[in-house]
């Protein structure tokens, strides 16, 4: 199952972290509770030293001596309630609220209940004479909450901040952290697949340049294999070349010569396969100069109007044998680039709408500028390309099904290759009702 490089990393830091910042809170909670708990217990400690002084014996019994006044302001709290139990030394009661619970032990502060409420209640040894008197003070625990709840909130506070501002430097450091091999990601995303170039390991963090050096030997590998099978075609191709010129030769001879309409029909076959094969050799040789790695290319200032005029006459013979009427509309058009290469690009975009166009159709050939590229256009009236064809027919063997004629399906993948090889773009565009234009735009030179 895939697994994300970055969630991993914040499952492994994350929980830690949280529970590092836990553990902080809780021992944040604890200690600063002790202080403020004993504060509070020894308030009633006090309370209760104050009740025992006025405690009076006398030979009869035990007195409690306390001014309404005094019982008014230590019973005076703004949150809870104060209860008080005077007991003398023999256990009776003197003064107070006689159901307040004794500790059930030998425990000096303990918690209990009283009047349906839970209260916190303190023993406290006062002397009665020569004797010891005991005084219990009990207070609920309406403060205590509040304090402990206070607490709570200033030590959580800092803590949930603090897990926050981890959380997003964790994660925009996760990100950043990453962010070297997204580059890189884009990078290889962004070539073609003819881009073969080994990858700078020098600019790559350490950690991927095993990585990087394992894909650079595998396109190494695959630039070789590229190399070798273009290296092939072109062999084959220009072996080929010379003896299917000769049999074209020997069968235009024959075909001159006076013979039986049965040999005659046979021998046409026989030609127009040769110009057939003869032109798909000069394909392959094409297309295996233009891919990237097909050798050096001469680069020269190139007027694409230019080329055009020297090769419009071969153009005009294929388009009368056609019937087809071969119009220009030429204007000047620079480029900088391979002129056999661009002569190569055009022939094979005007012998398709020759091909194509139906016997009295319109071909016509543009050259010109366009802001800031040259660029040359073949438009005819012929059945054209549907468009969710547009894109497939740009690959190499393939043809439109159902499409008339002979042809390999490599003209328009030999357009594509040299037009990228000179940092232009070949665009398939509706040509009205019918037809198609195709258009090739290359930056100025």
């Amino acid at each position: 199952m895939a697994r994300s490089l970055r969630a991993h990393l914040l499952r492994m830091l994350l929980p830690p972290i949280a529970a590092l910042l836990a553990l902080g809170a809780v021992v944040a909670y604890f200690p600063s509770l002790e202080p403020a708990t004993e504060a509070y217990d020894q308030k009633l400690v006090d309370i209760g030293i104050v009740l025992g002084s006025h405690v009076r014996v006398t030979p009869e019994r035990y007195r409690f001596d306390l001014p309404p006044a005094v019982e008014e302001v230590l019973r005076a709290d703004r949150f809870d309630s104060i209860y008080y139990r005077v007991m003398s030394p023999g256990g009776l009661e003197i003064a107070g609220d006689p159901a307040l619970p004794v500790s059930p032990g030998d425990a000096r502060v303990y918690d209990a209940s009283f009047n349906g409420e839970a209260v916190r209640v303190v023993s406290v040894q006062t002397p009665c004479g020569r004797s010891t008197c005991t005084v219990l003070v009990a207070e609920t625990t309406v403060k205590r909450a509040r304090m402990m709840r206070d607490i709570l909130v200033s030590s959580l506070f800092p803590e949930i901040l603090i897990a926050l501002a981890t959380v997003v430097i964790v994660w925009f450091g996760v990100k950043r952290g990453l962010w070297p091999l997204a580059r890189l990601s884009e990078e290889i995303k962004a070539r073609s697949p003819r881009d073969l170039r080994p990858i700078d390991v020098a600019a790559a963090p350490e950690e991927t340049r095993p990585l990087l050096g394992a894909l650079n030997g595998l396109l190494q590998e695959v630039a070789g294999a590229a190399q070798n099978q273009r290296r092939f075609l072109a062999n084959a191709a220009h072996q080929l070349r010379t003896p299917l010129a000769g049999l074209r030769a020997h069968t235009e001879l024959a075909l001159a010569q006076p013979m039986p309409d049965a040999c005659r029909a046979h021998l046409e076959q026989v030609h127009q396969a040769t110009i057939r094969t003869a032109r798909l050799a000069n394909q392959l040789l094409a297309l295996a100069r233009a891919e990237p790695g097909g050798g050096e290319r001469p680069s020269e200032e190139i007027n694409l109007k230019a080329v055009v005029e020297t090769e419009a006459d071969t153009w005009v013979h294929q388009a009368l044998a056609r019937e087809v009427d071969l119009g220009f509309e030429l204007a000047p058009a620079p480029v900088q680039g391979d002129a056999f290469l661009l002569r190569e690009a055009m022939a094979n975009l005007v012998h398709n709408a020759i091909e194509y166009s139906q016997r009295g159709g319109r071909v016509t050939v543009r050259t010109g500028r366009n802001g800031a590229h040259s660029f040359v256009e073949v438009e005819d009236d012929g059945p054209g390309i549907p468009r969710q064809e547009r894109e497939r027919v740009l690959e190499r063997f393939y043809r439109v099904p159902g499409t008339p004629g002979t042809g390999s399906g490599l003209g328009l993948a030999i357009v594509r290759e040299i037009a990228a090889g000179h940092g232009g773009t070949i665009t398939l565009h509706d040509n009205g009702n019918r037809g198609c234009r195709v258009a090739l735009e290359f930056p100025h030179g």
